[in-house]
């Protein structure tokens, strides 16, 4: 592999920025001559800059991975597993220093990032725990003396294509089933939160994995994402982030008829009813709508009440939205929230709640930004009269507001809540057990959690409807994902 010496990443801040490499078949490649500087959202520094890639850089990329995916797909699977459990030693290892970056570029308080890291080292681990459960079928066949084979193979070279929010992480659920499949990546992080995947890459190179199985290119998504997309090398594109990206992605993919996966925006109701106990319905909803200063798809991002309670949950988010501790997470401590990741972010957050207000919503609590001197800060918001046409109740967020409608009943809570063009996650808080079979029954979600918080685990399925997306991901079912079937005929005599 490379002959570049691993920086251990505590050092990365200490000298002042640096610039970092594309890592292309299993080395570090200089000679880009666009960069993008990077920048703590929380006092506006300057941490690093990472290559804007054009086509040629992502050309190099997609080859050094075709050409390492022919050996790579015939190693047995638990050899390849082998490499992924070198990568978590590596991931394991360096879990502070990691972490840190993660607080630094992307913003999040220190003990969801420290969660993050260790999730991505646990989450390899679990993909490549997978090698030997690898599955095809036999098929009964028609015909005297012959057997129907159905196998599950590679799909060959995948651009995995990452977000913000959770940046380090999403690496590993991209990663970790393609290599264990078979595949092998190029990966394109978020302009906005590179500099953890660069960083990843260093950790990788320190491993024996062949070269051009791994790829890393930096780059924004209208040039090096567009590239990476239309090539015509890629065999499956896997994405993470808004809608409007998604359908673009999906359409520049149709050119070639690529695959495509892709996870996209959620506007996840949160259903409470009479029933509920109110105390645990309303931590679990402010849990899910402070983590990550609200920056997550399957945030709780609208709550239908039951009239009779209505009252009391809302005083009960009041207070606990209140007691909120924001701020700069590289600095200080026993915090909730980090700042939004950027400006655009802020001021979109802002024009949501400033829409709300014009519409006839009333702010219980927050509704501004903060007064805080440095950093994208918005305080955290709670809205009631709103309703079903309210622009605040059927567009994603993505912020630290949360909106509480009435309702009479669970008929009229759930036909809310499926009247969106977005379908990725959902709630129910109630002690009622028929409620909350009915509730699984009729909400046309890819997930429901009842009587807990949003966060989905890593043996499931975490996959979307309408406009939250195609495919899905974790689990059994996002490991095939990576696969794709070929049914051998032996005809015997």
């Amino acid at each position: 592999m490379s002959t570049n010496a691993f920086r251990p990443p505590a050092n990365k801040f200490s000298g002042g920025p640096i610039d970092y490499r594309n890592f292309i078949d299993g080395r570090f490649v200089d000679g880009a001559t666009d960069y993008i500087e990077v920048m703590n959202p929380a006092d506006g520094s300057l941490l690093g800059r990472v290559p804007d890639s054009g086509a040629a850089a992502v050309d190099a990329a997609v080859q050094a991975a075709r050409r390492a995916q022919v050996a790579w797909e015939k190693r047995p699977a638990i050899e390849r597993a082998g490499f992924l459990r070198q990568i978590s030693a590596k991931v394991r290892t360096h879990r502070l220093e990691l972490a840190d970056i993660v607080v630094k570029e992307q913003g999040k308080v220190r003990p969801l990032a420290q969660i993050e890291v260790d999730f991505t080292a646990d989450y390899i681990d679990y993909m490549a725990e997978w090698a030997r459960r690898l599955e095809g079928e036999v098929i009964t066949s028609d015909r005297p003396n012959e057997t129907i084979f159905l196998l599950r193979k590679p799909i060959g070279t995948v651009a995995g294509i990452l977000p913000w929010n959770f940046p380090f992480f999403l690496i590993a659920r991209k990663l970790a089933p393609a290599l264990v499949t078979g595949n092998t990546i190029v990966i394109k992080p978020s302009e906005e939160t590179p500099i953890n995947a660069f960083v990843f890459a260093e950790l990788v190179a320190e491993t024996d994995l062949p070269p051009g199985v791994v790829n890393v290119v930096g780059g924004r998504g209208a040039g090096t994402g567009q590239a990476l997309v239309e090539h015509k090398g890629i065999d499956l594109v896997t994405f993470t982030g808004s809608v409007g990206t998604g359908s673009r992605i999906m359409q520049t993919a149709g050119q070639n008829l690529t695959r495509v996966n892709l996870e996209l925006g959620g506007k996840a109701p949160a259903i409470v009813l009479a029933s509920a106990d109110l105390d645990l319905a309303a931590k679990a909803i402010y849990d899910s709508r402070v983590i990550n200063t609200g920056q997550v798809c399957n945030c709780a991002e609208r709550v239908y009440v039951e009239r009779s309670v209505h009252d009391a949950l809302v005083d009960k988010l009041k207070r606990l939205l209140e007691t909120t501790r924001y701020g700069d997470p590289s600095v200080e401590t026993d915090l909730h929230m980090g700042p939004l990741v950027s400006r655009a972010g802020l001021e979109k957050v802002a024009q949501a709640v400033e829409r709300a207000k014009a519409e006839g919503a009333s702010v219980v609590t927050g509704g501004r930004v903060s007064d805080k001197s440095v950093g994208h800060h918005y305080e955290p918001t709670l809205i009631t009269g709103v309703r079903a046409d309210h622009d605040i109740m059927r567009s994603e967020i993505f912020g630290p507001v949360l909106p509480v409608q009435m309702v009479e009943d669970i008929d009229e809570a759930i036909g809310l809540a499926n009247d969106s063009d977005y379908g990725l996650t959902s709630s129910i808080f109630t002690n009622d057990l028929n409620a909350a079979l009915k509730a699984s029954r009729e909400l046309k979600f890819g997930e429901t959690y009842v009587n807990r918080e949003h966060f989905e685990a890593m043996q499931g399925f975490h996959a979307g409807r309408r406009k939250s997306g195609i495919g899905g991901a974790d689990g059994k079912h996002g490991l095939y994902e990576f696969t794709e079937t070929h049914v051998v005929y032996i005809q015997g005599r």
